[in-house]
């Protein structure tokens, strides 16, 4: 629970239609099983006491009064758990009869919650037997459930972590027009929970597990949803424990239909609250009407089951990671095109290092230019070989020009260089900043002018990464006319050239080995002809900056939580030590380089992450890191 990690799970236990008592021990064994697991949320199916096929056997008391002391047998087994267990019973209340969700603690009955809209179409006929919900929260009257509240506006909150608020629904309810769950979660739900009973039929998978994954992204949430199980089956409906966890639109498990039954998950509510504050189009409706009531679970860490991806900007889903790539180059040209008919120019002029981002770059100007009807030729690709230039990049450089068809020129910037150390007194021996600043910003001079001389437009190559580091050189690569890499991250580009690659096998060897080649500005001179300044080595690997990047800004998480992320995604790759003095280089540099992201080119966001000043991105120039050093300091004084 600490840092927003709840576990949720949902099981279909063993069932036998009618038989109480024998239903229940199969939910308290379920429940025992879940809190081993170390979950914090168990959700049942619908009736799942009673068994939802029992037809008008559900008019015997003999069976109502079995239900009732299934639950009392329910929560005197699981009072020690410590977990919100949810179950589903027929209940009668002041003369009326509900297909009620009954949310269990520490061996009590919180509340009890009816469903709203009984199934009544086709082979569903509960209107014959239950009532729909009604308006407004009671009290039940009778037996061991005197003074519990019934009704559906009821919020479940645990004490120790508020953020952690629990609604339920039941089956019929997700699949009408307003789903009572849209109003819990404007009243503050950040789980819901749906007890089902949907039997299957040929599609009915594919419909109701897009249908949880859409409403949980809809409803900024986590839903969880329990189905019948095999058990069920009778007569002429068939049901299949299909059993899920969605958390925002991405469904995180899942217990396919005629599988094992039980699924769980992890769920981080910081996701859900980040993205609730960040829409300030998400309705606040203060929860009036709503009943909330308190429950406590142990303050203890969860174990994540699963480690946090190293690289989260990129899908491990191979087949999405094809459509991802597809989508950004396109994403690239588009806005690049646009840019170059609204200003009147057919000319791009780019400097092409034979690196990652230069590559990038070219591969979506030759799209954009393909998609205008305008020859390559009209592309003029430059490269600029400098102090630390070697022959393999610029050979890389050489021959993807050649074979994308785009014009190249050759601008060797060493003895314009040395001609302005000399203007301004600095030796050629001293290779410090401005040693390397210098060609930098020489050679964006160079690719400016000529973008003047050509009637075009100079194309910069910078990408994410490199902005939120702030390793660009100001009014050097740092500037361009139209920046079409600044929204993707460096681990993302890797694979962006790579599809490429694999799309293009006239292309395929040359790519290969710039995704090959050590990252570097090649500034300073190189070592036997070999790269003698690798960025990596400079200010962190980039696969460990682009982790930071995400989680800082896509979740706005504290560096606790990243660093305990860090920690579970790169065990065994980097010790504790390397991640806290990368971590420390990556707060330092992204508040201390904000000045330069402040004026930058326009160029397209691709993603929900951007450093885009104008829109995604706001935020002083001369914002002070303090706070997060100080939380970073007493991550170290831990590590010690």
């Amino acid at each position: 629970m600490r840092d927003g990690f709840i576990r949720l799970a949902a099981a279909s236990p063993a069932l036998r239609v009618a038989d109480c008592a024998f239903n229940a021990q199969q939910i308290a064994d379920a429940a025992r099983m879940a809190a081993q697991d170390g979950a914090h949320v168990l959700a049942t199916p619908e009736l799942g006491i009673t068994g939802y096929s029992c037809g008008d056997l559900f008019q015997q008391p003999t069976l109502l009064d079995a239900a009732e002391a299934g639950l009392r047998a329910i929560c005197e087994a699981t009072a020690s758990l410590p977990l919100l267990l949810v179950v589903g019973l027929p209940l009668r209340h002041r003369g009326k009869l509900y297909n009620c969700a009954a949310i269990l603690s520490e061996g009590h009955v919180l509340g009890l919650v009816p469903k709203s809209h009984p199934a009544n179409h086709g082979s569903f006929q509960e209107l014959r037997l239950f009532s729909p919900a009604f308006g407004g929260i009671e009290r039940f009257e009778t037996g061991f459930l005197r003074g519990v509240p019934i009704g559906t506006q009821l919020l479940f909150r645990c004490d120790e972590q508020p953020a952690l608020i629990v609604a339920a629904e039941v089956c019929k309810d997700l699949w009408v027009p307003a789903p009572p769950s849209i109003f819990h979660a404007v009243a503050g739900a950040t789980v819901i929970v749906n007890l089902s009973a949907n039997n299957e039929t040929i599609g009915m998978a594919n419909r109701r597990r897009e249908l949880v994954r859409s409403h949980s992204a809809r409803l900024i949430c986590a839903y969880l949803y329990a189905e019948s199980g095999p058990d069920e089956s009778t007569t002429d409906g068939v049901f299949a424990g299909h059993n899920m966890v969605a958390e925002n639109g991405a469904l995180l498990a899942e217990a396919k239909p005629f599988g094992p039954q039980y699924t769980t998950a992890d769920i981080d509510l910081g996701r859900i609250a980040h993205d609730r504050l960040y829409d300030t189009a998400f309705p606040d409706a203060g929860g009036e009407g709503y009943l909330t009531i308190g429950f406590s679970l142990p303050l203890r860490e969860t174990a994540l089951a699963k480690p946090p991806s190293q690289s989260p900007f990129v899908t491990q889903n191979p087949a999405k990671l094809a459509e991802h790539c597809e989508t950004i180059l396109n994403i690239q040209a588009a806005g690049l095109r646009k840019r170059l008919q609204h200003v009147g120019q057919n000319v791009a002029v780019l400097g092409i290092s034979g690196g990652l981002d230069s590559t990038l770059a070219l591969l979506a100007t030759a799209r954009a230019f393909q998609a205008m009807g305008q020859p390559a030729a009209n592309i003029l690709a430059v490269t600029l070989p400098g102090f630390g230039t070697t022959g393999r990049t610029q050979a890389n450089a050489e021959k993807l020009c050649q074979l994308l068809g785009a014009t190249l020129l050759t601008i060797d910037i060493r003895d314009t260089v040395l001609s302005h150390f000399d203007a301004i007194g600095h030796s050629e021996s001293q290779h410090d900043e401005v040693f390397e600043n210098a060609q930098a910003r020489m050679r964006t001079l160079t690719l400016m002018d000529l973008a003047n001389q050509k009637n075009g437009m100079m194309v910069g190559t910078g990408d994410l990464s490199e902005l939120a580091l702030g390793w660009a050189t100001y009014n050097g690569d740092h500037m361009s006319m139209y920046g079409v890499n600044a929204g993707i991250p460096k681990t993302l580009i890797r694979k962006v050239v790579a599809h490429e690659a694999a799309q293009k096998p006239e292309l395929q060897a040359v790519l290969q080995d710039i995704l090959d080649t050590p990252v570097s500005p090649e500034l300073l001179p190189a070592k036997d002809g070999e790269i003698a300044q690798q960025t990596e080595d400079i200010v962190g690997p980039y696969l460990l900056h682009d982790f930071f990047l995400y989680y800082t800004l896509r979740w706005a998480f504290t560096p606790r939580k990243v660093f305990r992320l860090a920690k579970l995604a790169f065990a065994g790759t980097y010790d504790t030590a390397t991640l806290w003095k990368w971590m420390d280089v990556f707060y330092r540099r992204f508040f201390a380089q904000q000045y330069k992201r402040s004026c930058l080119a326009d160029g397209p966001a691709v993603g929900r992450v951007s450093l885009s000043p104008r829109g995604a991105w706001h935020m002083p120039s001369d914002a002070s890191a303090a706070v997060w050093l100080a939380e970073l300091a007493e991550i170290k004084k831990q590590l010690a």
